[in-house]
């Protein structure tokens, strides 16, 4: 008999070959007995602490099935080196796409201060009527736009065709250049002669050692004055300092995040009272659409032996 973990975090129940016993577990809650002898576990909202429990107490796990699209929390969690981890990668495109596409929007459409001068019951007359379609040092509309995404998987090529139907010009960077999905991509190395002719930078990189800390202030400091930064990623790859520093200076148009380093953003946070950085509560996500599907394919081949799917390799964690 194979044991599987299955949180109750997630709405569904997948539909398990025979021999396989489906255990529900909380994620919140110690680790139910059945840790102990279960082969496979199913990983969603996990608490840090939580996950780490779970890690000792299933010392006969071989395999970890994240449904997050990054699997850095598992990673983390002290899982043994021989344990195989899948991740969620493709149940998140969607609705990551349609939220960074919302918050691309909201920046180059000015959103925040239409809703600040609504409150105010104010005609912002600076943000309405006649006005040209490309300002000087402004980005008032994708048309023409160019925008740069770094970090171009499975989220980028669901993104990419949005921004592009919206008449946008789309560059993808990613470790390999190329063209994917019919996009040209460059390499960070290419970052240079990229960035200061980007308009809004979209970065959805994952938590890992190489990217920790990639949107610095130099990559900042090659955007133009006018360009807009979205972080749909992690929030361990941006320097939340820099940028504040260089949206207060002048030196960009805004910000919007919807991941920071510290999650929950602090209250005390200068990010809250910049009124040009939008903070969104890691709410591009949320949603794993399709993840019975995943886990049913994922045991089927766990229990045949074959190659599981999404498959993260240790060493670019």
């Amino acid at each position: 008999m194979t044991t599987i973990l299955l949180p109750t975090t997630v709405d569904g129940v997948p539909r398990l070959p025979a021999g396989v016993r489906a255990v529900p577990y909380d994620v919140t809650a110690p680790p139910p007995p059945e840790a102990a002898d279960a082969d496979a576990v199913v990983v969603w909202g996990n608490p840090g602490d939580r996950l780490a429990e779970l890690a000792r107490a299933a010392r006969r796990v071989r395999w970890v099935q994240a449904l997050a699209a990054g699997p850095d929390a598992v990673l983390a969690a002290g899982f043994g080196e021989d344990v195989v981890v899948t991740s969620g990668r493709g149940l998140h495109d969607a609705t990551v796409a349609e939220h960074v596409l919302a918050l691309v929007l909201a920046c180059v459409r000015r959103v925040p201060d239409l809703v600040r001068a609504h409150d105010a019951h104010r005609w912002a007359d600076e943000l309405g009527g006649r006005q040209p379609l490309h300002p000087p040092g402004e980005v008032r509309t994708l048309l023409d736009a160019h925008v740069t995404v770094w970090g171009f998987g499975s989220i980028a090529a669901r993104l990419a065709p949005l921004l592009r139907g919206l008449g946008a010009d789309v560059t993808g960077v990613a470790r390999t250049a190329g063209e994917r999905h019919g996009f040209p991509v460059v390499t960070p190395d290419d970052l240079p002669d990229v960035l200061p002719r980007t308009d809004v930078l979209v970065a959805l990189l994952p938590d890992l050692p190489a990217t920790r800390g990639a949107v610095d202030a130099r990559a900042l400091g090659l955007l133009p004055a006018r360009a807009w930064v979205v972080n749909a990623g992690r929030g361990s790859t941006l320097d939340e300092d820099a940028l504040l520093a260089a949206v207060r200076a002048g030196r960009l148009a805004g910000a919007a995040l919807d991941v920071v380093a510290t999650e929950p953003l602090p209250a005390s946070s200068p990010l809250w009272d910049e009124p040009r950085v939008l903070v969104s509560p890691h709410a591009a996500g949320g949603r794993p659409v399709g993840w019975t599907a995943l886990v049913e394919d994922n045991v089927a081949r766990f229990v045949a032996g074959r190659p599981l799917r999404n498959v993260v390799e240790r060493d670019d964690a």
